[in-house]
């Protein structure tokens, strides 16, 4: 793929990604100088963070200032319109938000392998491209971060990421390309659409079997007839569990 369109195509992600800035700060009751910085943090924050660890000095948007005016037309936009702006959250922004991670793996994973650096540190630079300016975001928000949680995110990143690599190896650098982005792209859609999520751990209270239940129940009511002491009461225990989020989700509800 010519290196123009790739150019145009990552600006383009960078103004989805400041867009689920500009939501985040909505949604945090934030002004707009947070909205700005929210906006920024969420479009430039991967392709820093990446740039600081390979050891490129300046970063990128220090050298190209067009990144910097995507993010300030974006906030501009969302300002003048900011009463349309829960029109994009239901379906446009979490494709878009897909697109702009696939390029963005793409584009972290190529520039480190460009530099000299191994399949392995390719994989995580486009993982840190795509997904570390939304854990900052998440961060100055005060949220989880999206990709710690039981999202399919960060498993697309990395699967887009050792398909380019492994590509790139075998010498199809072009071919490479088209499959990565098909396979975060559809890993992510995919999550998406049938609301797919990995399994996440939880301390859950265990009650005991039923049989054990029913022999204290017997055991405390010969106490009450009896004067004999009663037995010792049964425990409910914490265990970790590994469950579907819904069911920690439950869980949660009953330790609470």
């Amino acid at each position: 793929m010519d290196s123009a369109i790739v150019y145009w195509l990552d600006l383009a992600g960078t103004m989805v990604f400041a867009l689920s800035g500009v939501l985040l700060a909505c949604r945090s009751r934030m002004d707009p100088i947070g909205m700005l910085v929210l906006a920024a943090a969420t479009a430039v924050g991967g392709g820093t963070m990446r740039d600081l660890v390979l050891g490129v000095q300046p970063v990128f948007w220090v050298t190209d200032t067009t990144y910097l005016w995507v993010v300030l037309a974006t906030v501009g936009a969302s300002l003048i319109g900011y009463r349309y702006i829960h029109r994009l959250n239901r379906v446009f922004l979490p494709v878009a938000d897909a697109f702009g991670l696939a390029l963005f793996v793409v584009i972290g994973a190529n520039k480190a392998l460009l530099l000299g650096f191994s399949g392995v540190v390719a994989v995580l630079m486009g993982l840190f491209t795509g997904v570390a300016g939304g854990m900052i975001r998440d961060v100055l928000a005060r949220r989880v971060p999206l990709v710690l949680r039981s999202e399919i995110y960060a498993t697309a990143a990395i699967a887009g990421g050792v398909v380019y690599v492994v590509c790139e190896v075998l010498g199809v650098a072009h071919l490479g390309l088209v499959l990565s982005l098909a396979t975060t792209l559809g890993l992510r859609l995919a999550a998406i659409r049938w609301k797919v999520s990995l399994p996440v751990f939880v301390w859950a209270m265990i009650d005991p079997d039923v049989s054990t239940r029913q022999a204290a129940d017997a055991d405390f009511s010969a106490s009450v007839h009896t004067d004999q002491p009663p037995g010792k009461p049964v425990r409910r225990k914490m265990r970790v569990r590994m469950v579907h989020h819904r069911k920690a989700r439950t869980l949660w509800a009953e330790d609470e």
